[in-house]
């Protein structure tokens, strides 16, 4: 019984080292503070993140991330990675923090710690001039006359699903090929996500139009990811994204990005 007790007194002994280191480890906002470099994971997708004629990274999530840094007072370094490995990517140390327009979801957070949202993603509606004038409402697209267009295998189907029971689908390989449907009048009204719809209304204002008004139907929150443990970095994310809402520059580069197509210009 006494050989028992000691080694179960050396077993503990043994664990203070790491508890201590543990509890010591560094923030990551200390690490990218002494780098002076905070290093961003993210994924290209219009108008979150893409490259313009030189190369150089521009987006919403771009001009969130740079800004983010120069509070910060450090350089920012974009770290391109594909969607299905990004969170992986995040979790053994291949930069900081994403922010890529990445939903607020349990099964994710299971695995990395979110901010408070600065953004919020959805599905939207852009509609027919011609083929349907009248509709402002979701019950206009629920009836059983109506065509809807979609992208085969998208998040937009399982929306309509949802919230236009009655109305007919019509699936497409791509979002163009739906597009042109609504352009054809073969199809009333597109559904897909945000802010496809918005900017297709923009380019053809003729003959296209916002049934809802550019409202989001369905949201989703917009987090920062960010691993798990750190709460002075989490503390410091979630102020921020509170002041930047506070003193609107959120809201100001969200309508450049998703309710203009000024930023083409860019891309040229």
């Amino acid at each position: 019984m006494h050989k028992f007790f000691l080694s179960i007194f050396f077993a503990l002994v043994l664990l203070l080292p790491c508890t201590k280191a543990e509890s010591s480890q560094k923030s990551i906002l200390d690490s990218v503070l002494e780098r002076g470099v905070l290093r961003v994971g993210f994924d290209t997708f219009v108008p979150w993140a893409m490259k313009n004629a030189d190369g150089d990274y521009v987006g919403f999530e771009i001009d969130v991330a740079r800004r983010l840094a120069q509070d910060m007072g450090v350089q920012v370094e974009f770290v391109p990675t594909k969607w299905s490995g990004i969170i992986p990517a995040l979790l053994t140390n291949k930069f900081d923090i994403v922010i890529g327009g990445m939903g607020i979801l349990p099964s994710r957070n299971l695995k990395v710690n979110f901010s408070i949202p600065y953004e919020y993603s959805g599905m939207s509606v852009v509609a027919s001039t011609k083929a349907a004038p009248d509709m402002t409402s979701l019950a206009d697209l629920n009836t059983s006359d109506r065509i809807l267009a979609v992208k085969t295998g998208a998040t937009s189907v399982a929306a309509a699903q949802k919230h236009m029971p009655l109305a007919t689908l019509r699936m497409f390989d791509d979002e163009a090929q739906a597009l042109q449907e609504v352009l054809n009048g073969r199809a009333h009204a597109m559904v897909a996500s945000a802010p496809f719809p918005e900017q297709q209304a923009l380019r053809h204002n003729n003959s296209l139009y916002l049934p809802l008004r550019g409202e989001l139907f369905t949201k989703e929150p917009i987090g920062f990811a960010l691993r798990k443990g750190d709460v002075d970095f989490l503390n410091f994310l979630n102020n921020w994204i509170t002041v930047m809402q506070t003193d609107g520059w959120l809201e100001e580069r969200h309508s450049y990005w998703f309710k203009t197509v000024d930023w083409e210009r860019e891309l040229q």
